[in-house]
C-alpha cells in the first residue's frame, strides 16, 4: 500500500508557506478566477507560475482550483485562465463544470483533471461516470463512511481523494443554493455567504443548520485501508496557524503517531469536532456553531502555532558525491530525482588527514536554512588529497543554488488543437409542459411528460402502459452506496416493464441510464448553465437537459447548441440536499410526523421533504412561479410539485400552461436578477 498524499490547502501565500515547511505532499488554490473561494487571498502578489515553483522545489504537487459554473461569457477569461495554468507547469486542476473539464482534457491532456467535491460525487456509478470520461482523481462527498468508500473502491479505478479535516457543509457540495436563493450569491460561484450558520431553528433547536467541522484523524489508517489516496484538509479561507496546526497533525496520524488534538480544536472548531460521517453515526452530536469560548482559545495557541512555520525546515532529503582532485574538485547534489554538478579548488597534499566522509561530512551538511538535509554522502579521493572546508563550503552553496534553480524550473504543458463548437439553437414554437411530482394521481393534469420516483412508479404499474413514453422514472437525488444495489434492481424491474427513461439529477443517474439502455433526461441538479456543457451531455448521449434556476432568464435564451433543454417554471426550488436531518437531530425519527419545517430569524417557514430516511430536502419557503412574466422559448417548461395539495397543483398548472400571473407569495428566483 503506497503512502497516501497530505494535501493542503493554500488561500494565500503565508498559508503556502505553512503547508509547505510542515510537511504536505501537495497543495491547491485557486488561480485569479473561477475557484470556489474568491475572497480568499488567491495569490495577488505572486503569479501562478511562481507559485507552483515554488511547491515543485519542494517537491510538492500544485493542485489549482478551477471548480465554479461558468457563463457563456466567461468563456474567454476561462480560457485565459487555461492556458496560465498549463504554462505554470501545474500537475493539476480541480473542476466541477463540464465546459470546464472537457477544456482540459482535450486541450492540456497532461495536465490530471480531478472531479471536485463540487460534483457530489457519492456512489460508484457517480465515480464510473468521471472516470470514463478521463478524470484522473475524484474528490469523494464529505457524507461518505469509511465503509461506503470501500464499496466504491472496489468497484472503481481511479485515484479517491477524501476529506478529513475541517469545516462541514450542511449540505452535499454543489447541491446547495441557499446562498444563491436567499441573497443571490452561489456557492457554485465561490460566492458562499454561509447563510446556515445563521440561527435557524427546527423543532425548538437552535442553529439547526450548523455542523461541527470534521476531525477523522483517527480513522487514518481505515481510510487508507479503504483505498483513500489522498487526505484531504479543507480551510483555503483559514488563517495559516489553522494550516499549519492541521498539516502537522495529518502528518502525524498518517505515521501512526500522537497528534495534538487539543491544539488542532482551539485552533478552529465549532464546539468540537465530529466523525459522524465517517462512522455513519448521523445523529444531534454531529451539530454545533462558533462560540465564544471557542474564539478565545483559538487566540490562545495562535502564536506557539506560528513557530511551526517561521523558518525554513528541511524537509527535502538530499544526496552528495564528492569527488577530490589535484586539478579541480567536484561535488554532485541529488534531490527529487534532479541532480547538479559544480565544480571548486583543487585537493592538496594532505598534511595530517585525507578528507573523507566524516570530514567532508562537517562542511557538507550545514544546510540549516535551507530545505535540504543530507540524507547520503559518498567521498572519492583516490589520491588522499584534503580539501580545505572553505572550498567545500563554497561548493555546498554553489550547488545547492544550482539545485534549487533547477527542481524550481516551470515545464509549462502542451496545447493541443481544441475549441467549443456548437450550433445555433432553433426553440420551438410552442412549449412543452412537463410535470415532477410525488404522486400518480397528477396523470390526470394531462402534462407532456410526467416524471414520478421510481418507487410511486413501482407502486403503480399500470402508468407504465397507459403513459408509454410520456412516462419517466425519477432516480434519487442522492443515492448513497448502501442502498445502490436496491434501487439499480429497482430500475431494472421497471426498464423490463416497459419504463423508457429516466430523470437524473446527479452524475451517476447518467452512468446508471446509460447501462440499461434507457432514455436520459438530466435535471437541474447538473447545474448547466453554458452552451458547451450543454453539447457536452448531448455527446454523452443525454435527451434533454434542465438548465440550472441560478442562471438569467436572457442567459437562458442565449444558450446555444442542439440539445433539448427547459428549465423549472413553477416549485419549491431545493435549497439542499442534506444527509444529517435536522429535525431527527431534535428527535427520533419515530416521532417525526413526516413533516418537520426550518424556521429562520424572520419566521419564514422552509419545509423539509424526507426521502425514506436517507437523505432531506429542505425546500425553499417560496415557491418559484414565472406566470405572468416573460420567458425564454425552450423546449418545455417543468413544474416542480413537491408538497403541494391536489387542488394547488391543478391550480398552478393552468397558471402555467396559460401564462397567468399567481395570486398567492410567489418568487422569481435567480431568473430575473444576475447572479454573483
Amino acid at each position: 500500500m503506497s503512502k497516501p498524499e497530505i494535501l493542503a490547502p493554500a488561500g494565500g501565500s503565508e498559508q503556502l508557506t505553512a503547508a509547505l515547511r510542515c510537511g504536505a505532499d501537495a497543495v491547491y488554490f485557486g488561480a485569479k478566477g473561477f475557484n470556489a473561494r474568491r475572497n480568499a487571498e488567491n495569490f495577488e502578489d505572486k503569479s501562478l507560475s511562481e507559485t507552483v515553483a515554488l511547491c515543485h522545489g519542494r517537491g510538492v504537487k500544485a493542485h489549482i482550483t478551477v471548480n465554479t459554473l461558468v457563463t457563456d461569457s466567461e468563456l474567454p477569461a476561462l480560457r485565459r485562465t487555461a492556458e496560465e495554468i498549463a504554462a505554470s507547469g501545474a500537475d493539476a486542476v480541480i473542476v466541477q463544470d463540464l465546459a470546464v473539464m472537457r477544456l482540459f482534457l482535450r486541450r492540456y491532456p497532461s495536465i490530471e483533471v480531478h472531479a471536485s467535491t463540487q460534483c457530489a460525487v457519492h456512489n460508484s456509478d457517480g465515480v464510473k461516470f468521471f472516470e470514463d470520461l478521463g478524470v484522473k482523481r475524484v474528490v469523494l462527498a464529505r457524507e461518505l463512511s469509511v465503509k461506503e468508500i470501500e464499496k466504491i473502491r472496489s468497484e472503481t479505478g481511479v485515484e479517491l481523494e477524501a476529506f478529513v479535516h475541517g469545516a462541514l457543509c450542511m449540505c452535499l457540495s454543489g447541491a446547495c443554493y441557499m446562498s444563491s436563493l436567499i441573497g443571490g450569491r452561489s456557492g457554485n460561484r465561490g460566492l458562499c455567504a454561509q447563510p446556515c450558520r445563521t440561527d435557524f431553528k427546527c423543532e425548538g433547536r437552535h442553529y439547526a443548520l450548523s455542523l461541527k467541522d470534521m476531525s477523522h484523524l483517527r480513522h487514518i489508517r481505515e481510510l487508507s485501508e479503504a483505498g483513500v489516496s489522498s487526505f484531504k484538509i479543507e480551510g483555503r479561507m483559514k488563517r495559516p496557524e489553522y494550516v499549519a496546526a492541521a498539516v502537522t497533525a495529518v502528518k502525524a496520524a498518517v505515521s501512526g503517531e500522537a497528534y495534538d488534538e487539543d491544539t488542532l480544536r482551539a485552533v478552529f472548531s465549532r464546539s468540537g469536532f465530529t466523525d459522524g460521517y465517517a462512522t455513519g453515526k448521523r445523529d444531534g452530536t454531529m451539530f454545533g456553531h462558533r462560540e465564544k469560548e471557542d474564539v478565545v482559545a483559538s487566540a490562545g495557541v495562535l502564536k506557539e502555532l506560528s513557530r511551526l512555520y517561521e523558518k525554513e525546515t528541511q524537509t527535502v532529503p538530499a544526496e552528495m558525491s564528492l569527488t577530490v582532485g589535484a586539478d579541480e574538485s567536484e561535488l554532485k547534489i541529488s534531490a527529487l530525482s534532479r541532480s547538479v554538478t559544480v565544480s571548486g579548488a583543487e585537493g592538496i597534499p594532505a598534511e595530517n588527514r585525507p578528507t573523507d566522509k566524516e570530514y567532508a561530512a562537517r562542511s557538507l551538511s550545514k544546510l540549516g536554512g535551507t530545505r535540504f538535509y543530507l540524507n547520503d554522502l559518498t567521498v572519492n579521493n583516490p589520491l588522499g588529497l584534503m580539501l580545505p572546508p572553505s572550498a567545500m563550503n563554497s561548493m555546498r552553496r554553489m550547488g545547492i543554488e544550482a539545485l534549487d534553480s533547477a527542481l524550481s524550473e516551470i515545464v509549462p504543458h502542451s496545447a493541443h488543437d481544441f475549441s467549443y463548437k456548437f450550433d445555433k439553437y432553433f426553440p420551438p414554437e410552442c412549449s412543452e409542459l412537463w410535470v415532477r411530482s410525488e404522486s400518480a394521481e397528477d396523470k390526470k393534469l394531462g402534462a407532456d411528460r410526467l416524471i414520478l420516483p421510481l418507487s410511486e412508479i413501482e407502486s403503480h404499474p399500470d402508468q407504465i402502459s397507459s403513459l408509454g413514453e410520456r412516462l419517466t422514472g425519477e432516480l434519487p437525488a442522492v443515492l448513497f452506496p448502501e442502498n445502490e444495489d436496491e434501487e439499480r434492481g429497482r430500475l431494472r424491474r421497471l426498464s423490463e416493464a416497459g419504463l423508457t427513461s429516466v430523470y437524473a439529477e446527479n452524475a451517476y443517474g447518467i452512468r446508471l441510464g446509460r447501462e440499461l439502455g434507457l432514455k436520459i433526461f438530466g435535471g437541474a441538479g447538473l447545474n448547466v448553465l453554458n452552451t458547451p456543457a450543454l453539447e457536452y451531455y448531448r455527446e454523452l448521449g443525454l435527451s434533454a437537459v434542465t438548465v440550472s434556476f441560478e442562471l438569467r432568464m436572457n442567459r437562458i435564451s442565449a444558450l446555444g447548441g442542439s440539445l433539448p433543454r427547459g428549465y423549472i417554471a413553477y416549485g419549491k426550488l431545493p435549497m439542499m440536499r442534506v444527509r444529517s436531518c435536522p429535525a431527527r437531530a431534535a428527535r427520533s425519527c419515530s416521532k417525526c410526523d413526516g413533516h418537520p419545517h426550518l424556521t429562520d430569524k424572520t419566521g419564514a417557514d422552509f419545509d423539509i421533504l424526507c426521502h425514506k430516511r436517507r437523505f432531506q430536502t429542505i425546500l425553499n419557503s417560496v415557491p418559484l412561479h414565472i406566470g405572468g412574466k416573460s420567458q425564454a422559448k425552450c423546449d418545455y417548461k417543468l413544474l416542480w410539485f413537491t408538497t403541494e395539495t391536489q387542488e394547488e397543483r391543478e391550480r398552478i398548472f393552468g397558471e402555467i400552461r396559460d401564462n397567468r400571473e399567481s395570486k398567492y407569495p410567489r418568487t422569481g428566483g435567480l431568473y430575473y436578477r444576475e447572479l454573483q
